[in-house]
Parts: C-alpha cells; sequence; structure tokens
C-alpha cells in the first residue's frame, strides 16, 4: 500500500468498519462477544471504552494510538490479509490494523478462540 491509502485507512473511523466485522462474523455463526473478546485481547480495551470508541467515531489512528495495551504476543499473527503478510507489513499503524483484520477472519472462518488468541 502506498501512504496515501494509508492515510485514508488511519482516518477512517472504526465505527464505520466495526458493523462489517460484526456482518462477517456473525454469517459464519461467530458471537458479537467473541468478537469483542479478540478486540479486548489485542488492544486492552474493555465493552465501555470500545462503546465510546464507536459512539465518538474514533478514526483508526487514535484508537490504535489510544489502545491500554497493545498484546505482547502479537508478533505471534503472522499470514496473509488483503494480500499483505501481516508479520511484514513495515508501517506500524497498518500493521496493526491489519493484525485485527487477522483476528476477525480467523474468528470468521471458524478458528478456536485459544489459537485465535495464541494461547
Amino acid at each position: 500500500m502506498n501512504d496515501k491509502n494509508n492515510e485514508r485507512v488511519f482516518k477512517m473511523s472504526f465505527a464505520s468498519v466495526y458493523p462489517h466485522y460484526v456482518t462477517k462474523i456473525e454469517k459464519k455463526n461467530r458471537s458479537v462477544e467473541e468478537l469483542h473478546q479478540v478486540i479486548f485481547w489485542l488492544t486492552g480495551y474493555n465493552d465501555d471504552q470500545l462503546k465510546s470508541i464507536i459512539e465518538d467515531n474514533i478514526n483508526f489512528r487514535d484508537f490504535f494510538d489510544k489502545a491500554p495495551q497493545l498484546n505482547l504476543n502479537v508478533g505471534l499473527i503472522k499470514g496473509v490479509i488483503c494480500g499483505y503478510r501481516v508479520e511484514d507489513i513495515e508501517d506500524p499503524l497498518m500493521q496493526k490494523i491489519r493484525y485485527l483484520d487477522k483476528l476477525v477472519d480467523e474468528l470468521a472462518k471458524g478458528k478456536n478462540m485459544d489459537k485465535i488468541l495464541r494461547s
């Protein structure tokens, strides 16, 4: 991805993408609670914080900049998402966004929660 495309993604509100995550996982009989578990594992957010992020239309840059604690095991997230290997993405913010995309994708594909959360 080029810097212009990255910047466009960084400015997107999390709230605008969140319904797509929900639709994707629910089509595969996964729950919103599981989606939240994945988001909380990655970012350290909790239910109240996530609700505020959605209500306040926080963009992806701020979503990750203000995350309480990026999980120490994010380096264990590997594989291809959107045509890119997540472990090879050079821009740190884009890599975090793709980590989230990868986790949501694994959830939708029916992967066991222990494997998704790298337990």
